[in-house]
């Protein structure tokens, strides 16, 4: 079961999160072979860290839980919430198999919140900057609750395009990077 895991940052974290870099790198290293997606998410001025994104590949929604809650930063307070959707991974592939490579151009994350009938459940035509996309479910994976996507976009309106807004109670848009070690 894959699964979207978004930590927020609470305000003034960066120190924290600073410090706990490396555990951060090695709790994330343990699950290596199950990340499909990661990287740190970043306020408007584009160099503030605002969240950290994982999807992630576990065994069911309890792995899930522990995973976002044991993680270092959750565990030392640098993060303000975490949302947890189990989530279904409509391009088959991880970030690092996405053509664009790793580096240049801007990237996004683009959370669409909603309930209801289904909406963008299926991979859009001719969108080849996207780097994961699908949708958000309940934990049973019946119930849609929103689409999430990591995308390169000219900017951010651009990036919000890849959803269909009436459908949607919120779409946020957040700057993102691919992340791991440096």
């Amino acid at each position: 079961m894959e699964f979207l895991c978004y930590h927020r940052d609470r305000p003034d974290s960066l120190a924290l999160r600073e410090e706990l870099i490396e555990e951060h790198w090695s709790y994330m290293d343990r699950y290596a072979k199950e990340l499909i997606a990661r990287g740190p998410t970043f306020a408007e001025d584009g160099e503030t860290p605002s969240g950290s994104v994982h999807i992630v590949d576990l065994p069911d929604p309890a792995a899930a839980r522990a995973f976002a809650f044991d993680e270092p930063n959750y565990q030392a307070g640098a993060y303000r919430d975490v949302l947890v959707r189990r989530w279904r991974n409509l391009l088959g592939r991880t970030m690092w198999d996405f053509p664009g490579g790793p580096t240049g151009g801007n990237r996004y994350l683009v959370l669409g919140l909603g309930s209801g009938e289904p909406a963008d459940v299926e991979v859009p035509d001719g969108r080849a900057e996207l780097i994961a996309y699908g949708p958000l479910l309940s934990d049973d994976g019946t119930a849609w609750l929103g689409t999430a996507a990591l995308v390169e976009a000219p900017d951010a309106r651009a990036a919000r395009a890849v959803l269909t807004p009436e459908r949607y109670a919120d779409i946020e848009v957040h700057d993102w990077e691919f992340g791991g070690r440096r």
